[in-house]
């Protein structure tokens, strides 16, 4: 009899816990499908090329700043806005404290802004470029080969690809872009399938 008590306690615990389950879930609903992400170009989005189907990713390995080996693979989960730039691009330079905006307002668990140096990207550059930005919370991995950048036919650049939680690229940016713009972050939010504006 003296059990009854802490088993009625916990079974009324995982009962609460459960139902508490959709409310935590209510404000993420699955992503509009294309059409909708059609008209949701607006504005800075007017450029952005949504694929009628998700294409696969090269998986080839890139570097990080300390030359460690990394893949797309570990940001697989969230959508990722994957912008590759080279330190002697101008149009990069001005479109990126807007990706810096970005992360900071909409990053998360969500969505990831990722970099690729592309081309040659001596290390001491990427360090200067990011202090004459004032970026200080972006990620940036470095592709000095192109076999990330030439399979996904980066051919010019600033060139942004957004990419889904299965790590397929979805859409794409020729050129540069503010990023941090109300029709971005508009289409962005409503990709993630979020009614809020945070990550």
């Amino acid at each position: 009899m003296t059990l009854q008590k802490p088993i009625l306690s916990a079974v009324l615990y995982v009962a609460l816990a459960l139902g508490a389950i959709p409310v935590a879930t209510a404000a993420i609903a699955a992503p509009p499908d294309r059409a909708s992400l059609l008209k949701l170009r607006q504005g800075e989005m007017r450029k952005l090329a949504i694929h009628k189907t998700p294409v696969e990713m090269p998986r080839v390995k890139v570097l990080d700043m300390d030359g460690k080996s990394r893949s797309l693979d570990e940001f697989k989960g969230k959508y990722v806005v994957l912008n590759f730039w080279a330190t002697w691009c101008a149009p990069c330079r001005a479109e990126m404290p807007a990706l810096g905006r970005l992360q900071a307002r909409i990053g998360g668990d969500a969505i990831e802004v990722l970099l690729i140096a592309t081309g040659r990207n001596p290390r001491p550059a990427i360090h200067k470029f990011f202090k004459d930005a004032g970026i200080h919370n972006l990620l940036t991995l470095r592709d000095p080969r192109q076999a990330l950048s030439g399979p996904s036919g980066v051919f010019g650049l600033p060139t942004t690809l957004i990419l889904n939680p299965g790590g397929q690229e979805i859409a794409r940016m020729q050129g540069d872009a503010r990023w941090d713009s109300p029709e971005a972050i508009s289409f962005l939010t409503a990709l993630t399938g979020r009614t809020g504006s945070g990550g």
